[in-house]
C-alpha cells in the first residue's frame, strides 16, 4: 500500500462522506448516455431535480425505458391477468419517485392495464422533467427521451 499524506487522506475521507464520486459518476454516465445537445445546462437540470427532490422529500424519480416499466409491471402481475391493483400500481410510482404518498387515486373498480402503466409512468416522468407544456397524458414515450433536455 502506497503511504497518503494527512491531506490525501482528509480528501478522500471528504469525497466519500459526501458521495461525491457517486453523483459524478451518475452524471457522467447520464451525459454519455442521453449526449443532450447542451451539456452544461443539461448537467445543471439534474442537479436542480435533486434539489428540488431533497427538499421537498420525494425521491428522485428512476428514468425507466419502456422494457423496465413492462418487467416491473409483469412482477406485480404475478397471475398474468393483465392488470394490477390500485395499491400496486400507487405503490410502484412511489418507489419510481413519481408520486408522493398522500397524493389520491381514484378507483374506478378496474385494474390498471400495462398500457395505462406505462403511460402514468412516462406522463409523470416528462412533468419532473418540466418538459410536458401544454401535452397531455396523450404524450405516452419512452421514459428515457425527456430526459434529452436540449
Amino acid at each position: 500500500m502506497e503511504a497518503r499524506s494527512p491531506r490525501e487522506l482528509e480528501a478522500r475521507n471528504y469525497l466519500e462522506k459526501h458521495r461525491i464520486m457517486e453523483l459524478l459518476n451518475y452524471l457522467t454516465s447520464a451525459l454519455l448516455f442521453f449526449r443532450p445537445g447542451e451539456p452544461r445546462e443539461y448537467l445543471i437540470s439534474i442537479l436542480e431535480r435533486l434539489r428540488i427532490s431533497k427538499i421537498s422529500g420525494v425521491a428522485f424519480p428512476f428514468f425507466m425505458d419502456n422494457s423496465n416499466i413492462a418487467a416491473m409491471f409483469e412482477m406485480l402481475d404475478s397471475s398474468n391477468r393483465g392488470t394490477i391493483s390500485l395499491t400496486q400500481y400507487k405503490e410502484a410510482l412511489k418507489i419510481l419517485g413519481l408520486c408522493t404518498a398522500d397524493e389520491v387515486f381514484k378507483d374506478d373498480g378496474h385494474g390498471i392495464t400495462f398500457e395505462k402503466f406505462r403511460c402514468e409512468v412516462n406522463k409523470r416522468t416528462l412533468e419532473i422533467c418540466g418538459k410536458t407544456k401544454g401535452k397531455g397524458s396523450e404524450s405516452c414515450q419512452s421514459a428515457a427521451e425527456p430526459l434529452l433536455l436540449h
